[in-house]
């Protein structure tokens, strides 16, 4: 496995790194933000004198939103190139980050975190476009799983600052910090190089997408893919977003405790992508995916009925590297399953419109706990997320390994994938 790691690791180009670098802290930056969110809105709760699940629409806001930034970025990002749209978004969310801190009720909150979604449903997308297509095929994969775990660092960051800045600012401080690390990561991204494989493509291709839907194979993928995101969203934000509140609320524990237990599953979540994504590039994506799902299927009792703190760290800790595993692979498979014509706009718009269906995740698990307690709210939710994701990557496809450029405005081939 090491040896797997390191050979992909290794051989990139200036402008390779360059470009990881910058889609990975572009979207570190995006997750750190909506993140915050996830940590203190039980204090927001208690500032704006609400209920914790009404508090649970912000990341709801956040996720509805998320797709109408993955079509306008997207489709931007075909026509004009990646890195302007790329650039452009990363303002955008910070600015309304920021404006976070200032929000005089929850009302405006609401409407900033419906306008964050925008900025942080763009990101993704655009930024998995140009990695990959930056990075040589045979790399992909471990690739991939790093910049997939730039969400967990986002979310282990948010620990971090909230450590080190809540109890002196509390929350509005944490939003307006977070104007700082993605000005830093505006200014990587200043210095990559436009996507090669868009520029070939767009020479020789300029068909609409709209006119690329009417090819049904790529209208099928892309419904499956929005399915298999749905679960996935589900799987992921089922395991993370409500944690926290249920280790001090639903345990009792100190709150920082409960951001010690983050940033430790947060570090799973790294290794797991890391590793995960790497493997995929032996296993394939689909069978990848399949057996980090099972795994987390097995951890699922540990994790929802642990009551002591180490126990909370190794079953979350597990968890992490599970589904963030399994999430570890979408950049590079969902790139490679995308028509050349349309990679801004195909990956991001099936992903965040899996998000869009799983945004009422985090209500619901908040309504099913006043009811019966956080274990079942989050086991309720999780295993029949985590059984879908299983069930949807087997019947499913994928072009591992596909060199970028060859497709146009037809789905990729999958027959290498399917012999393997």
């Amino acid at each position: 496995m090491l040896k797997t790691v390191r050979e992909q690791a290794t051989g990139l180009t200036r402008d390779q790194r360059n470009a990881f670098v910058a889609a990975y802290l572009g979207w570190a930056m995006d997750a750190f933000d909506y993140c915050l969110v996830v940590l203190v809105y039980s204090e927001i709760a208690d500032d704006f004198d609400v209920s914790l699940t009404d508090m649970a629409f912000l990341t709801t806001a956040t996720l509805v939103m998320r797709p109408v930034g993955a079509f306008l970025f997207g489709l931007w990002a075909d026509r004009r190139g990646r890195r302007l749209p790329l650039m452009v978004d990363v303002v955008f969310y910070s600015v309304v980050g920021f404006a976070c801190a200032f929000a005089p009720n929850y009302a405006v909150l609401l409407v900033l975190r419906l306008l964050y979604g925008i900025g942080m449903g763009g990101e993704w997308g655009l930024g998995a476009a140009l990695a990959m297509e930056k990075i040589p095929a045979q790399r992909r994969g471990f690739w991939s799983g790093l910049l997939q775990s730039g969400y967990s660092l986002g979310y282990l960051l948010a620990a971090v600052a909230f450590l080190g800045i809540e109890p002196a600012f509390g929350w509005r401080g944490l939003f307006a910090f977070s104007l700082v690390p993605a000005l830093v990561a505006l200014w990587v991204r200043t210095r990559v190089e436009e996507s090669e494989v868009w520029e070939k493509s767009v020479a020789v291709n300029r068909t609409p997408a709209h006119q690329v839907f009417r090819n049904p194979a790529v209208l099928k993928r892309f419904v499956y893919l929005v399915a298999l995101m749905t679960a996935f969203n589900w799987m992921s934000h089922g395991t993370q977003d409500v944690y926290p509140t249920f280790v001090k609320k639903g345990l009792g524990l100190s709150a920082d405790t409960s951001i010690a237990i983050a940033i430790v599953y947060n570090v799973g979540a790294i290794i797991g992508g890391a590793l995960l994504g790497a493997l995929s590039e032996q296993l394939g994506r689909r069978r990848t995916i399949m057996i980090a799902a099972t795994g987390g299927l097995v951890v699922v009792p540990f994790f929802v009925l642990s009551t002591t703190v180490g126990w909370l760290m190794l079953s979350s800790f597990l968890m992490q590297v599970c589904v963030q595993g399994a999430w570890g692979v979408i950049p590079a498979h969902l790139t490679e399953m995308s028509p050349d014509a349309i990679r801004g706009f195909y990956p991001g718009v099936t992903y965040q419109l899996g998000n869009l269906i799983a945004a009422l995740n985090l209500p619901i698990q908040e309504a099913i706990a006043e009811r019966h307690g956080y274990p079942p709210a989050i086991a309720w939710t999780v295993v029949p997320a985590l059984a879908a994701v299983v069930v949807l990557s087997a019947v499913g496809k994928e072009a591992k390994g596909i060199r970028f450029g060859t497709t146009g405005t037809h789905a990729p081939s999958t027959a290498a994938a399917d012999s393997g």
